[in-house]
């Protein structure tokens, strides 16, 4: 969803059912409430009530045990809000690994980094009722950090979020984590949304990545044409 209260979850269809061939496995997404008339909790609530859906019917529904996270932009700070909610309630250990693209992980404008972005409309449609920005729930970047799946974060190098992700590389590997940070070169927010080859290869890098941490059944991510 973009910024927490555009879009819906059908456009992001095509670009699941990619993975899902890629991978050989099966991909579902949550099509949670948006702000402003659904602002903070709704869509963690949301994201929280699949996740845990999904790890209570995934071998019954889909044949597996095996499951990992993933999201783009907004949807790659709420699986990580999810994570965190998952990890409290003693439920992340079942996740294999989290792959989040170009997230912003600070909402309250406190850091550097959430400064660039402290104007942006999606803050106030969001989180505007909000006196603390800095919960972890909604800047997560402030949260406790550990005990978290393998995480992967793919930026652009030309992404205003990129300083975003660097500080939360950090403070994920400081905590303990495993955390591989790959930043794409000219490369602007949301770059993996569009056919160039650029994109394809991150895509591909994604694919191999989560090929590795989902197990021996996963073939592997189909070779890159670009």
């Amino acid at each position: 969803m973009g910024g927490f209260y555009l879009g819906a979850t059908a456009g992001g269809d095509a670009r699941n059912a990619a993975l899902a061939e890629s991978l050989g496995i099966a991909v579902v997404s949550v099509d949670h409430r948006l702000a402003p008339e659904d602002p903070w909790p709704a869509a963690p609530d949301d994201c929280e009530a699949a996740a845990l859906w999904l790890l209570d019917q995934a071998e019954v529904r889909f044949g597996t045990t095996t499951s990992a996270i993933g999201g783009s932009s907004a949807g790659a700070t709420l699986a990580m809000t999810t994570l965190l909610r998952l990890r409290d309630r003693g439920r992340v250990d079942a996740l294999a690994g989290a792959a989040l693209q170009f997230g912003t992980y600070d909402l309250s404008g406190q850091t550097p980094a959430g400064r660039l972005i402290a104007d942006e409309y999606f803050l106030e449609a969001y989180v505007g009722h909000l006196a603390d920005r800095t919960v972890p729930d909604v800047s997560p970047v402030f949260g406790d950090l550990r005990g978290l799946p393998p995480t992967l974060l793919i930026v652009g190098a030309s992404d205003v979020l990129l300083e975003d992700n660097l500080v939360m590389a950090a403070r994920l590997s400081a905590a303990g984590g495993e955390v591989d940070l790959r930043v794409y070169p000219e490369s602007p927010h949301g770059f993996t949304g569009h056919p160039t080859g650029m994109a394809r290869a991150a895509l591909h890098d994604r694919d191999a990545w989560l090929a590795e941490r989902l197990g021996d059944e996963i073939a592997g991510p189909a070779p890159s044409t670009s």
